[in-house]
């Protein structure tokens, strides 16, 4: 199984709508939805190895404008 993630933010104000943009658009984001409620989107993130998706995770999405705060929640396989 391939690494993947799902991955919430928290944006800035009024900045949902330009990180959903961002997201959407990399190759590395398969799906990315809006929220209601503590965090406004949430993406499910895959890649070909863990080094990739690491990479992706303390470098790419911090530097999205707009993005406030990050969770990750990384899928395990039983």
């Amino acid at each position: 199984m391939p690494p993947e993630a799902f991955v919430l933010f928290k944006t800035q104000t009024s900045h949902e709508q330009q990180v959903y943009i961002e997201l959407r658009d990399h190759h590395l984001v398969a799906e990315t939805h809006a929220l209601y409620g503590e965090f406004d989107l949430v993406a499910r993130v895959t890649s070909a190895s863990q080094k990739e998706l690491t990479q992706l995770l303390l470098t790419g999405f911090r530097q999205i404008e707009g993005v406030k705060e990050t969770q990750t929640l990384i899928v395990v396989d039983y």
